[in-house]
């Protein structure tokens, strides 16, 4: 994928989305998707994520988190754009 093709996102998820294994379900479904990026719990016990990858699967993991586990309850998703970062994995971090 050329650089230009490759697009970020951030994500702010509200919710029950600390303590339910939100972060993990994130990771698993951003590899699968072949995204790439980073996942942390918030102070205020809402999730972020940072996310880049091609905007067709950026647009499918929007609707992913919308979702969420089924032991986690979400009540919103915030995005916007974000700059690559030319991350090549994905990490879960605090």
């Amino acid at each position: 994928m050329t650089n230009a093709a490759r697009k970020a996102k951030r994500f702010i998820v509200a919710g029950r989305v600390q303590g339910v294994g939100f972060r993990y379900f994130v990771r698993r479904q951003a590899q699968e998707l072949g995204l790439a990026g980073l996942v942390r719990n918030l102070p205020d016990g809402r999730v972020e994520a940072f996310v880049e990858g091609p905007s067709a699967q950026l647009e499918q993991l929007e609707q992913l988190l919308r979702e969420g586990p089924a032991v986690a309850r979400v009540t919103g998703v915030d995005s916007s754009e974000a700059a690559p970062s030319l991350a090549t994995d994905f990490e879960i971090r605090g």
